[in-house]
């Protein structure tokens, strides 16, 4: 499915915005929708810049500013770096987008420590140095800003192989909340998006094509999530027309936390 092919209203013409891990999957997807409902997009990547180039590109196509902010979110130093370069360039910063995540899948008894603490450093402190950074810029500029943060359902499920990933979900929605808390008098949002099983490159890290279609017709949806369906929610956050929600929590999920298998005494008509 093409990223650009969003539908989207251009709800937020004029916003300067930013979104890490943009350069594939569901980061590409919500600068691309960002970009289409008007807004400027800083795309941060940290590995190909010529994905993140065309991504950008895509984002060009819809009439807004697009620039790259490669970086290392795991690094304190090199977040504030963009998000302060990010504002010099587009003269302010109304919306952040915190998606970057890593993730290995391994028993936490046998885990590799390198690939374990990478995981909590890149998932978690990354969305903390995102929210930190971006948040300052917002209160210094006093505007009503909005931050969405991206977590999963890991946070609340104990998926086994997947322990730092699953710590790492939980703390930022936590860290989400609180901070929604603290910055409410300042009237600057802070809501999250809970995908559920997306069909996105890093899924191939983990499983084969073969693998996903299967597990996907076994879901209660008959198929994987899209990015592209990640991104309408994440624009619908951003949209100054849900002013009302803070400390939010969105599913989009295809009916996995359904007990669609636990509850039917009956069978399931297909």
């Amino acid at each position: 499915m093409e990223h650009d092919k969003t539908v989207c209203q251009p709800v937020l013409r004029g916003r300067n915005s930013i979104v890490t891990g943009a350069s594939k999957g569901i980061g590409a997807a919500i600068a691309i929708a960002l970009a289409k409902a008007g807004a400027n997009v800083a795309l941060n990547f940290s590995g190909s810049i010529d994905a993140a180039e065309n991504v950008a590109e895509r984002c060009r196509a819809h009439g807004v500013k697009a620039r790259l902010a490669q970086a290392d979110v795991g690094v304190q130093a090199e977040v504030e770096r963009i998000v302060a370069e990010t504002v010099d360039d587009f003269g302010g910063l109304d919306v952040a987008v915190s998606n970057a995540a890593y993730s290995d899948r391994e028993l936490f008894y046998e885990a590799d420590m390198a690939g374990f603490e990478k995981t909590i450093q890149v998932t978690m402190w990354g969305a903390f140095y995102l929210l930190r950074a971006a948040a300052r810029h917002m209160i210094a500029a006093k505007n009503r800003g909005s931050i969405v943060i991206v977590s999963s359902p890991h946070s609340w499920r104990p998926i086994p192989g997947a322990m730092a990933y699953n710590m790492a979900k939980a703390a930022i929605d936590q860290m989400a909340r609180t901070a929604a808390t603290e910055l409410c008098s300042r009237r600057i949002r802070v809501n999250t998006m809970h995908p559920g099983w997306i069909d996105t490159p890093g899924e191939r890290k983990f499983f084969s094509e073969e693998k996903l279609v299967q597990k996907g017709a076994e879901l209660p949806w008959g198929r994987l999530g899209t990015p592209d369906e990640i991104a309408r929610g994440v624009v619908f956050l951003c949209d100054p027309a849900s002013d009302y929600m803070t400390g939010s929590s969105m599913l989009i999920d295809g009916g996995i936390e359904l007990p669609v298998q636990e509850m039917h005494r009956l069978e399931v008509p297909t």
